[in-house]
């Protein structure tokens, strides 16, 4: 990249795409708005909501700070290049150049963001895990990913909580639901919902074949039921039985799982992670309210569709993303071609450059910042 160059026109591309570029009065209003309403004596009296209100706070204060010193970082490195230019310094040209990567590196994590405008991607996010089609090896590749994710949410300093996990018969999972919690949480992992594909030497056949399984993640919002989705108890039907698998004798002795019916979908969701029943009960309907907004964002997105005469995709079942093992190693995105042969930093939770590749492909902006200077 020529030191000279302004931001490049796939960062302009992508922040117009995105919604328009960098809207600083638009998210200092937020913030006063959101300063104002944790002010209010009684804004602690729902914790809950509380807490929700306070992470988005401290996300926007966070985007304008690194607007803000983005932009500062600029004015410094123009001035440098005029001080350069003048003494025809070459020791203050290298400076310059080094004060250009940092900022081409910073406009494409400011242009990833950009990306992030959808009407829940500053929500946390919960992710579901279900081992398909490959029997103990998908069971197995089930925990795989459940392990990937939560790296990856370590990685960025992200919060986890496991709300439900059933364990397998032999090994692995059947199935498994974690909460994340960060800035944008569900914005980033919007794309990897979908069937994920390993294929590898089977560590559960005494023959050491190659085998192949499938694992279902689903990806929803988390939402709080005051004005974004209200559940009528008259909806559900709730259950309850004994818990299975490890936990000790408190797990197996008592009725403290909870299993969920919303009668008017047939959505039924368990948890028996928790020790009593009322906090599986409170994980249990978390789930169900993401997965009842995932149901009517997919149902207004085939809506529009249908109006402007577009054909959707068919995503659930489909397979994302392969992982293979042998006879090679390769990890290869469907949808963009991403590809890396370090499958085990991706495994390791190594997955932005497929999220950002993914997100990319939403605004058809097809490289990031800097990246063919």
């Amino acid at each position: 990249m020529n030191i000279c160059e302004r931001p490049s026109k796939t960062s302009a591309r992508a922040s117009t795409k995105s919604g328009g570029v960098f809207d600083l009065p638009g998210k200092e209003a937020q913030i006063a708005e959101l300063e104002a309403l944790s002010g209010d004596p009684d804004f602690w009296n729902d914790t809950r909501a509380a807490q929700t209100t306070m992470r988005k706070l401290t996300g926007l204060r966070e985007q304008v700070e690194e607007w803000r010193s983005f932009s500062q970082g600029i004015a410094d490195t123009e001035e440098l290049l005029s001080l350069a230019v003048e003494e025809d310094d070459e020791s203050v040209i290298a400076e310059v150049a080094t004060e250009v990567e940092g900022l081409t590196r910073r406009i494409a994590a400011l242009e990833t963001r950009l990306m992030l405008s959808g009407p829940y991607d500053d929500h946390d996010v919960i992710m579901t895990f279900s081992a398909g089609a490959g029997g103990v090896d998908a069971q197995d590749w089930a925990e795989m990913l459940l392990r990937m994710y939560l790296r990856w949410a370590e990685r960025r300093g992200f919060k986890t909580e496991v709300l439900d996990y059933t364990e397998g018969e032999e090994a692995g999972i059947k199935s498994a639901s974690i909460e994340i919690r960060g800035p944008d949480a569900y914005g980033f992992t919007k794309g990897e919902k979908g069937v994920h594909r390993l294929v590898r030497l089977s560590p559960f056949d005494q023959a050491h074949r190659r085998h192949t399984a499938f694992a279902q993640v689903e990806v929803m919002p988390e939402v709080e039921e005051a004005g974004e989705l209200e559940i009528a108890d008259e909806e559900l039907r709730i259950d309850t039985y004994r818990a299975s698998g490890a936990g000790g004798q408190h797990v197996n002795k008592t009725s403290s799982a909870i299993r969920i019916t919303h009668l008017p979908t047939n959505i039924v969701v368990t948890c028996q992670n928790e020790r009593s029943q009322m906090q599986n009960r409170e994980s249990a309907m978390k789930i169900l309210r993401a997965k009842l907004l995932d149901v009517r964002e997919r149902e207004r997105e085939e809506a529009r569709a249908k109006l402007k005469g577009e054909r959707l995709a068919t995503e659930f079942g489909s397979q994302i993303r392969s992982y293979v093992l042998h006879p090679y190693t390769l990890v290869k995105d469907a949808r963009t071609d991403e590809q890396t042969g370090n499958i085990q930093a991706v495994l390791d939770g190594d997955l932005d450059p497929f999220i950002e590749a993914y997100l990319r492909t939403q605004i058809g902006v097809d490289e990031p910042a800097g990246a063919s200077a």
